[in-house]
Parts: C-alpha cells; sequence; structure tokens
C-alpha cells in the first residue's frame, strides 16, 4: 500500500457523517451567551439608529461580556455534555 491510500483511509474514518449526533448547543451555557449577546446587539443597533457612541460601545461590550459568560458556563459544567447536566438518576 502507498503512503497516499493509508492517509486516505485514515482521513475518511476521522470524517464526520450525519447519523453523527453535532448536538446543536442545546445548553444553558449556549443560550445565556446567545441572549446576552442579543440583548448587546439589540442596544448597539439602536444606539446606531439614535447616532450615540458611547451607547454603541455599550453594546459591544454588552456582546463581549456575553462571551466570557458562556465560555465561563462552559467551563463551570453547564455546556453540552458538561457534568452539571448529567443526569444522576433523580
Amino acid at each position: 500500500m502507498s503512503k497516499t491510500t493509508v492517509s486516505a483511509n485514515q482521513t475518511e474514518s476521522t470524517m464526520a457523517s450525519h447519523a453523527d449526533a453535532i448536538g446543536h448547543g442545546n445548553s444553558p451555557a449556549a443560550w445565556t451567551c446567545v441572549l446576552v449577546m442579543l440583548v448587546g446587539a439589540l442596544i448597539s443597533s439602536i444606539a446606531f439608529v439614535i447616532a450615540s457612541t458611547p451607547i454603541f460601545i455599550g453594546g459591544l461590550v454588552v456582546m463581549v461580556i456575553g462571551l466570557i459568560v458562556g465560555f465561563v458556563m462552559r467551563k463551570a459544567g453547564y455546556g453540552v455534555g458538561g457534568s452539571k447536566l448529567q443526569n444522576n438518576g433523580h
């Protein structure tokens, strides 16, 4: 066998298929991140319309805070497959 054939076979085994569950980020961390970022986008959008630079920047800051909150919640176990979301039989 040539190296090309072996690497092609290895690539096929690591590729995702349509049967694999992808999760879609359905977790408290993902939902919180998205909701906080949507609020930030709303603030920035309103500020853009009324031409207020400080409020626009404030909306951008809220969006960055949303990313940070989502990351921290994921690390705390509230992400997809996180330790806080495991069913313990109760």
